[in-house]
């Protein structure tokens, strides 16, 4: 495979990307991707407007690492889902840019930013039991009815009228298109032809690529960007290289390089890291913090608190007193724009609750 492998014919390492599909493993390039024709085309397990991110999800099998922690490894590491073409993700970006209710700008088009427009807690709006029960598939949302109410917390920034239901919960439906799940960001070409598809079409969305940046080399990157994708969520696993590579199985060496590269292309960017007890601690997420503040103080930046799953289900997770001291690290280590995610993991009794507001409320 190495003399296959588009990373190594760049001078980079191959990823840790062995995958299965049924009783077959092999490298997630050769299992989840293929040409027809001079046409790619991806295994995509689902597509829909998910929460809480309020965007619309294209999620992909296979991914270029293994992460011992991987939250999505039921069609990641071993791939399921239909073959789509870039055709095919047009059509259902077309279907969706006719269900959108925020349009948001593109210095916007990030997870960061959807919180502070719905809190997706649903009081201001109600459903008949008849709309739900007829609400067809993944794709199809419900529109719902004003209550007059608005929660503790709302933002107040849409109206009733601009809520939605989506399989995955309540909120707006923005003009954003996230690929996630799976990466291969190694092999751009589907994506970049995607966005060639959505941008010659017309379409009033903004593309955002939710990735582990293993195999974003400067030409990967200066493909998609000549493409017409928009923005990056950056999942940097770990800044201490050691730990990087034994909870993916890769270094992370590009992967630090990366967010100077991204905003000096004008790309939109976003950076999320796991705090996971025992491997990437407070040290090691102001390491981080560091490292962003350096390129600009406000690229926003998620500590998500990491569940046990995968191959981890062993080691806990996060208490809200560490939680807090790593958003603490962060922001002395110059970061404007923190949030604190999962929270359901850390937050345990109301006292964890009031404790989080009092300190850091302006983070969930």
């Amino acid at each position: 495979m190495k003399e296959r492998c588009e990373l190594v014919k760049q001078g980079y390492s191959i990823g840790k990307c062995l995958v299965y599909r049924g009783d077959e493993k092999g490298h997630a390039c050769e299992i989840t991707l293929k040409d027809e024709g001079g046409v790619p085309y991806r295994l995509i397990q689902s597509a829909h407007l998910s929460r809480p991110e309020h965007y619309l999800s294209i999620y992909q099998s296979g991914c270029n690492m293994e992460c011992l922690k991987c939250h999505s490894w039921e069609f990641s590491q071993h791939a399921s889902g239909t073959w789509l073409s870039p055709d095919d993700i047009l059509n259902i970006a077309a279907e969706y840019a006719e269900t959108i209710t925020c349009h948001e700008p593109r210095e916007r088009a990030t997870s960061y930013h959807a919180l502070d427009l719905c809190r997706g807690c649903g009081i201001c709006v109600e459903a008949d039991m008849v709309d739900l029960l007829t609400a067809d598939s993944e794709r199809n949302i419900v529109h719902l009815k004003p209550t007059g109410k608005r929660g503790e917390r709302c933002p107040g920034r849409i109206t009733p009228e601009q809520i939605v239901l989506s399989p995955q919960g309540i909120g707006p439906a923005r003009n954003i298109l996230a690929f996630t799940g799976g990466d291969l960001g190694c092999r751009p070409e589907f994506y970049a032809r995607c966005a060639e598809k959505i941008r010659e079409r017309g379409l009033p969305l903004w593309i955002l690529f939710e990735t582990n940046g293993y195999g974003l080399t400067p030409l990967n990157l200066n493909r998609l960007q000549e493409a017409g994708i928009d923005s990056f969520w950056l999942d940097i696993k770990a800044f201490d290289e050691a730990v990087h590579k034994e909870l993916t199985g890769v270094s992370n060496e590009r992967i630090l390089q990366l967010p100077g590269e991204m905003i000096a292309q004008d790309f939109v960017l976003e950076v999320l890291s796991l705090y996971i007890p025992g491997w990437v601690e407070e040290d090691q997420l102001r390491r981080v913090a560091e490292l962003i503040a350096g390129v600009d103080p406000d690229i926003p930046f998620t500590i998500l608190a990491f569940f046990p799953e995968y191959r981890m289900k062993d080691a806990p997770p996060p208490t809200v007193q560490q939680m807090l001291n790593a958003y603490r690290e962060a922001r002395e280590a110059g970061l404007r724009q923190v949030r604190l995610a999962n929270l359901g993991v850390f937050i345990t009794t109301e006292a964890d609750y009031a404790l989080l507001m009092e300190e850091a409320g302006d983070a969930i």
